[in-house]
């Protein structure tokens, strides 16, 4: 599961520790996962000894409802808080715990102990940033659409991926399915369908105005790593030429297999990831208020599930 370490303009924890966060988020997941697993195995263990007793249906409700309790986390998370009936099925358990850990992250990338960022709620529900924090490593550091402060002015950049052994700035295009993209230059792509051809703004222009301004933080930092764009159609073929030099286009028939390639990848987080990240966070614009009433806070308090 990937870190968000940047939402947008939110104010996020990594920005005020990024060499600690994100091996503190790495450890806090394996330990409750592990926890989540003992408890889903002690859950089927009892439902099939009640089975094979053949007891009563409410004496099983019971037991369940003794492994479903857990502490509550969030104060604004009520219901939510409490673990429904457990998946079947390890895969689905797997699946289960990435969807109750978005709301940890969401925390995360929009407050710290002392200041908040408003975050709005469709978050939670977007389908894109989900793509991103589940089916990627935990070692893959994610700014979501950042927006950078530089030379006194807020930039919008595109989605970055920073890996221990490089960054990825990915532009996401997904139109109808029913039609093909075709690259053009650096300004112009078409849609096609049946023939007919439809103009597109070329997701060049923004993927190299953030690739310049990630370079010019790094430069600036006295930094460097591999720079990848990368133009994402998970619903659509991409037709094209050439690739535009330290530019990938992955469609729809390559996703799967890129995609992979990334899941797969092993490695554990580098110093040098950290230092650019820190940097990263450091040109981020941030919108915050101070928290009207705050405690300290312990962050291992928000992973009990």
């Amino acid at each position: 599961m990937a870190q968000l370490i940047k939402l947008e303009n939110y104010i996020s924890r990594y920005q005020k520790d990024p060499f600690h966060y994100p091996g503190q988020f790495i450890r806090l997941k394996q330990e409750n996962w592990r926890k989540l697993v003992q408890t889903w195995e002690q859950q089927l263990q009892i439902e099939t000894e009640i089975d094979e007793q053949d007891e009563p249906a409410e004496n099983l409700s019971k037991w369940k409802q003794f492994f479903h309790r857990r502490e509550q986390v969030e104060s604004e998370m009520d219901e939510e808080s409490i673990i429904e009936d457990l998946p079947a099925t390890k895969d689905d358990l797997k699946q289960y715990f990435l969807n109750m850990l978005l709301p940890f992250q969401l925390k995360w990338a929009s407050t710290t102990i002392q200041e908040m960022s408003f975050l709005d709620r469709s978050y939670y529900d977007d389908l894109t940033l989900k793509y991103f924090l589940q089916r990627f490593p935990d070692t893959f550091l994610l700014l979501y659409r950042p927006v950078f402060q530089f030379k006194n002015a807020a930039m919008d950049g595109d989605i970055i991926l920073i890996t221990p052994i490089g960054i990825n700035i990915i532009r996401l295009i997904e139109i109808d399915s029913t039609k093909r993209l075709i690259a053009g230059d650096d300004r112009t792509w078409y849609s096609e369908e049946n023939n007919v051809r439809s103009r597109l703004l070329s997701p060049m222009l923004s993927l190299k105005r953030t690739e310049k301004i990630i370079r010019s933080i790094l430069s600036v930092n006295d930094l460097e790593i591999p720079i990848e764009k990368v133009v994402l159609s998970r619903t659509n073929s991409i037709d094209f030429n050439t690739e535009p030099y330290l530019t990938t286009f992955i469609g729809k028939e390559q996703h799967e297999q890129w995609l992979s390639e990334k899941r797969n990848f092993i490695s554990p987080l580098k110093h040098n990831q950290l230092k650019i990240a820190e940097a990263l966070l450091q040109f981020s614009d941030t919108i915050s208020v101070r928290r009207p009433e705050w405690k300290q806070d312990d962050s291992e308090k928000d992973f009990n599930l």
